[in-house]
């Protein structure tokens, strides 16, 4: 005999089907009346199975639409140094690259002083929204020493610029500094990135560097936290 709570017993078995993929990432579950009616319990049962999978990040409630299977958030480890579209790949996640700005500006004191740069000294200024399966994922504003790569282009944008500096340039990519920062964004963030309402984002501040010891990017990324989440792995 199972001595489980009935709530419990019928949380595991919408996990099961949640698990199996019965009931697929994004899609409603049916009414607590639904439920309730199709296990012969009460709502109360069945509202207590509901908010044990909402705890466990399985569920999401929507206020005035009903309850969805939680989409996976994309996990990033934070001391794996790689470029967005080879962290996607591996993944087998599809990316697209749609370029907001792509322009020559003369950077301002403190990124020129990230970058090493010297009075006069010009930037390639680059925004793109990354879209993962289609979904706007990242917003990424990129300075990039002109100096650095004349040879830059609108194309190369489009696809890795990790890519192109170690295949096209034979530069070694040696590490990266980065600064996590929780924001509200701004509306026009908020409507870039699909995002129903001004949640809090995370907001990251970067620099790489070359084998040489030169900085070559200084970017600003604002991530979609609702589908995206940092992974740190601390040892001791």
């Amino acid at each position: 005999m199972n001595s489980s709570p009935l709530y419990k017993q019928i949380a595991k078995k919408l996990k099961k089907e949640i698990l199996e993929g019965s009931i697929t990432s994004g899609d409603a579950i049916p009414s607590e009346n639904k439920l309730a009616e199709s296990y012969n319990v009460s709502r109360v049962t069945i509202r207590q199975a509901i908010d044990l999978l909402v705890s466990q990040e399985l569920l999401e409630k929507v206020q005035g639409s009903g309850t969805y299977v939680k989409e996976k958030k994309i996990e990033h480890d934070i001391f794996r140094l790689q470029g967005f579209t080879e962290e996607m790949s591996m993944l087998n996640k599809k990316t697209i690259n749609k370029i907001l700005s792509y322009e020559m500006k003369v950077p301002t004191n403190s990124i020129m002083d990230i970058l090493g740069l010297e009075e006069g000294d010009q930037t390639f200024y680059i925004s793109r929204l990354r879209y993962v399966d289609d979904v706007p994922l990242v917003l990424e504003n990129t300075y990039m020493p002109v100096k650095l790569f004349p040879d830059l282009s609108y194309d190369v944008m489009q696809a890795s610029k990790y890519k192109f500096i170690e295949k096209n340039k034979n530069w070694k990519i040696k590490q990266s500094f980065q600064e996590i920062i929780p924001i509200i964004p701004d509306e026009t963030i908020t409507s870039l990135l699909n995002l129903k309402e001004a949640i809090p984002i995370l907001k990251v501040k970067l620099w790489s560097t070359l084998q040489t010891g030169e900085v070559f990017e200084y970017s600003e990324l604002f991530f979609k936290s609702d589908e995206y989440k940092f992974k740190i792995v601390a040892n001791r």
